[in-house]
């Protein structure tokens, strides 16, 4: 299975280069794809968002070939265990996937952030669901945002979600067979 991982900064033009890239793999595939499937890891707490998750499900019905969406906010590997040989599969992103982990748990009192080991098991069974995809016929392209370029914050809170973050881009990295940085629309392909 393919492997690409794509980053930039925010509204730098992510979501369209991967849509675009995803759409290219479902029409070239040597094997037909089965369905190109978007897995939307947003929830709409605020008007901003609610734009944002509009916007993208905008763009993804402008294309003639239809997109079938899987709501992922917390649970990923559910998400990754309905996907067939064939599949094109683009997940849209890590970062707020990872920050909705960080604080699933929140309205029952005690958010995973605070819970011991709680976040090291998620990204351990991340790290087992996407290893699991790379033996399937299945093309994975995922999104996350690059927040890496302001200084550190004296919060430990988010500079433990910054170092999560980091390290989980460098993880995506190491595993994809491509790895892009998008910013201002233009494409840098690292790997």
């Amino acid at each position: 299975m393919p492997l690409i991982f794509i980053t930039g900064g925010v509204r730098s033009g992510k979501s369209h280069f991967a849509e675009k890239t995803a759409i290219e793999h479902y029409q070239t595939r040597s094997v037909q794809a089965l369905r190109l499937i978007y897995i939307a890891s947003g929830i709409a707490l605020d008007r901003e968002m609610e734009k944002r998750i509009r916007r993208h499900q905008a763009d993804r019905q402008s294309h003639q070939i239809p997109w079938l969406t899987i709501e992922a906010p917390y649970k990923m590997v559910d998400s990754f265990q309905s996907l067939r040989d064939g599949d094109v599969v683009l997940w849209d992103c890590v970062t707020t996937w990872l920050t909705n982990a960080f604080y699933e748990g929140f309205d029952k009192g005690t958010p995973c952030v605070e819970q011991s080991g709680c976040l090291e098991e998620k990204l351990s069974v991340l790290k087992i669901a996407v290893r699991s995809l790379l033996d399937k016929n299945i093309t994975l392209i995922v999104v996350s945002n690059e927040l890496f370029d302001e200084p550190p914050y004296l919060n430990e809170e988010v500079e433990l979600y910054r170092q999560m973050l980091g390290d989980l881009h460098q993880w995506f990295v190491l595993m994809a067979d491509e790895a892009y940085e998008i910013n201002y629309s233009i494409v840098k392909k690292w790997k």
